[in-house]
């Protein structure tokens, strides 16, 4: 191996400003793209930065998600070794049939014909949250008035939870996602009250169910003759809370800061809504901040871009580096609102790909279209280079996005 191979990298790798990529990601993947990191539990993963080893692993079923082997890299050196490696994430089905099971069942409530028709709905919650951030008026935290409050209300209305709530969901996400920026007691706490709510809140819909996703998976398997446990149905319902919220809520941000970065960018939208559909799956290609990654286990020795890596190699896929490769994406460095097709990685790829991608996509066109409509003189209130990077947990974002109009 060469000395650039032997480097541990400290991950994840630090970014010059917040909207833009680490310097290493082209180096990596035109010289290492199997490199070493050390994440910060200490424990070391094998990191992959190019779109076509990416995309391999993700679709490869040797690279299962059976984070809760003993010698599977943990991602914080809290008790439960971080989201992926905790309790909660074994409690579902992470391969084989009983996936597939799990991902039919949840795929009759997020398909593309159903999250569309909660778009008047979401487009109303977007109305009432610019209105009121603009009563309020600017400098305002687009962060604070829209992207985060945004898809909590939506999540709650998914999983049948009161809207009031939406505020110990946020907390609870953060928790969840933690990296190094909550202790070990700490997300112990969150777990423990957020199961204890799910617990009676589940309680009440066997009792009394509701248009929700937890009703249906309650009625669904019991007509199938295997019913979901509390436990299991909790478990959903925080994979849920986490995809749908926290992920969602600092694209928001992200996606909004990336078009306004370049006054460009936002007097096309404005000029042509028609691009927003584009606009909004390349702001997922070109989002430099998308946090760690999405992390496999390799249960026996396979072979990645020519590397041999054994069995008990715990594997970090970095989408946010794989969409930036110049060898899948022409003019990968600049961002094209008009790109199509846009084979971006954001959501994954394969069986274990993003549940909740409509839903995700979904609210990011409507949040664009809704802003655009209300908002056409929207600015970012300080330099892009001043932006803050959201820093401690699994998930990238930004601390605030301040904007004027």
């Amino acid at each position: 191996m060469s000395e650039a191979d032997e480097r541990v990298l400290d991950y994840p790798l630090p970014a010059p400003e917040a909207l833009e990529p680490p310097a290493e990601w082209d180096e990596l993947r035109q010289r290492c793209p199997v490199s070493r990191a050390k994440l910060p539990s200490g424990d070391e993963v094998a990191l992959l930065t190019r779109y076509a080893d990416v995309k391999q692993v993700l679709s490869d079923d040797r690279f299962d998600r059976q984070l809760n082997q003993p010698d599977a890299a943990r991602l914080s050196d809290t008790d439960s070794g971080g989201v992926f490696n905790s309790e909660m994430s074994s409690t579902l089905p992470q391969g084989g049939e009983g996936h597939l099971r799990w991902r039919r069942l949840l795929n009759r409530w997020f398909t593309a014909k159903r999250t569309n028709a909660l778009r008047p709905e979401i487009a109303g919650m977007a109305e009432q949250l610019i209105d009121e951030m603009i009563a309020s008026g600017h400098p305002a935290d687009l962060k604070a008035g829209l992207g985060f409050p945004l898809p909590v209300w939506v999540i709650c209305d998914v999983l049948g939870v009161p809207s009031d709530d939406r505020d110990r969901f946020s907390r609870w996400s953060d928790m969840f996602l933690n990296l190094t920026r909550f202790t070990g007691e700490e997300v112990k706490t969150a777990e423990r009250e957020f199961f204890e709510y799910m617990r009676d809140h589940i309680t009440a819909k066997r009792e009394d169910p509701g248009e929700d996703v937890l009703s249906e998976l309650i009625a669904a398997t019991a007509e199938e003759g295997e019913p979901m446990s509390d436990k299991q149905l909790a478990a959903t319902g925080l994979g849920l809370l986490i995809a749908g919220h926290e992920t969602t809520a600092n694209m928001i941000g992200k996606m909004v800061a990336m078009l306004l970065a370049d006054r460009d960018r936002w007097r096309a939208l404005v000029a042509d809504r028609t691009l927003v559909r584009t606009a909004v799956e390349e702001s997922l290609r070109f989002d430099a901040n998308s946090g760690l990654g999405t992390v496999r286990y390799l249960g026996e020795d396979a072979d990645v871009a020519g590397v041999e890596l054994p069995r008990g190699t715990t594997v970090m896929c970095s989408m946010a580096a794989a969409n930036r490769d110049a060898e899948a994406f022409e003019g990968a460095a600049e961002m094209d609102l008009s790109r199509s097709p846009n084979p971006h990685l954001a959501f994954g790829a394969g069986v274990h790909s993003c549940l909740g991608q409509a839903l995700a996509r979904t609210e990011l066109q409507v949040t664009l279209e809704v802003l655009l409509e209300k908002l056409p003189t929207l600015e970012l209130a300080v330099p892009a280079e001043q932006l803050r990077q959201l820093e401690g947990l699994v998930v990238g974002g930004l601390r605030e996005v301040p904007v004027r109009w």
